[in-house]
């Protein structure tokens, strides 16, 4: 395991990636778009991506398994119902929607950048190694279940 490997909570590097795309909007202010629902749309990918989040987390619970992502051992089940159907992370996608409703509100065309660095890093950190582990814990299963949904969307 990479010494970077679930280390950061997913939902710090939401943080401060907004915060990243917050100081590039700062720094570098263009006004990328001009539409007059803007605002809107901002709110529209925000809530949405809170609503996908929210089922993923909804889900978790009522499997009664862990949340936590620091550590995908303490899965007590694996959960393949709901949204969970379409998406192996809605959580992360609901994290990266969050972020896109972000740069539009920042009105940021440079903002965007960050969300890229934020993909790869899911992938890559966390993503990869979760699905590492829940193989080994769940053998088949999992693999089946990887097979039929994809991983984001």
């Amino acid at each position: 395991m990479s010494s970077l490997e679930l280390k950061l909570p997913p939902l710090v590097l939401v943080i401060v990636i907004g915060a990243l795309m917050w100081l590039t909007n700062w720094l570098w202010p263009t006004g990328a778009w001009h539409f007059s629902d803007l605002r809107q749309a901002a709110v529209g990918f925000f809530v949405a991506g809170v609503l996908i989040a929210g089922a993923g987390v909804w889900q978790f619970r009522r499997a009664a398994t862990t949340v936590n992502p620091m550590d995908p051992n303490l899965s007590s089940s694996l959960v393949q119902h709901g949204i969970y159907r379409f998406s192996r992370n809605p959580m992360y996608l609901g994290f990266l929607l969050v972020l896109v409703g972000w740069a539009l509100w920042l009105d940021s065309l440079p903002a965007l950048i960050w969300l890229p660095v934020f993909l790869m890093y899911m992938n890559r950190f966390q993503i990869v190694p979760e699905e590492r582990m829940l193989l080994a814990k769940f053998g088949d299963s999992y693999g089946d279940y990887c097979r039929r949904v994809r991983r984001w969307f």
